[in-house]
């Protein structure tokens, strides 16, 4: 009998509002056209486009539709702890959002998200060509001398795996799991939130 342990979730929905996701996709090219602080940081850190992550931290406060997104995610971020088991003494708090504006091209390389339980992604805007975002097996490091996995294993199986997301994709993984976003090859901006719940 084989047994599967030391399982890795990751949270994968839709947020279908359309109206939402038009509202967000409106304020993220507002943001990335008038924070100047973001778009200086973005430059000095070799990121393509721009991220708010280093400039703005209220944006709940600042803006409507991020405070509809923060109430949208609260039943998905409650559903995914209770699914991980997490014994926790009050609901998880949202700790920090930040708005991505990429050109398709544009990537970041692989990074956790550190002091924080549950981080994610809900993608506004996705064109077609835009890179995916992979996840790392955390044990990868300690393979030492596993041999690759065929072509075609099975996805739990896999040392890597990437996820094309659409607009409207909402992500969740526990914030230790390493990830990174990948360079796509159309054209258009990809627009998303990213967050973290602690």
């Amino acid at each position: 009998m084989t047994r599967s342990l030391f399982v890795t979730h990751l949270y994968e929905a839709e947020i279908g509002d359309d109206a939402l996701l038009g509202e967000l996709a409106h304020s993220i090219r507002t943001l990335a056209q008038d924070d100047e602080a973001g778009r200086r940081w973005s430059r000095e850190c070799g990121y393509k486009g721009y991220t708010s992550y280093a400039s703005l931290n209220d944006l709940p406060k600042r803006d409507p539709a991020f405070a509809d997104l923060a109430r949208a995610l609260k039943p998905h971020v409650a559903r995914f702890a209770k699914e991980c088991a997490f014994r926790l003494e009050r609901p998880l708090k949202l700790d920090s959002l930040w708005v991505i504006f990429f050109p398709s091209n544009g990537a970041h390389r692989a990074h956790i998200h550190p002091h924080s339980i549950l981080s994610g992604t809900l993608y506004v805007d996705v064109p077609k060509g835009s890179g995916s975002i992979a996840f790392e097996d955390p044990r990868l490091p300690l393979m030492m001398a596993a041999p690759p996995r065929i072509d075609g294993a099975a996805e739990e199986l896999r040392t890597i795996v990437s996820i094309e997301p659409r607009a409207g994709t909402l992500l969740l993984w526990e914030s230790w799991l390493r990830h990174e976003v990948l360079a796509g090859s159309g054209r258009g901006q990809r627009l998303s939130v990213s967050f973290n719940f602690a």
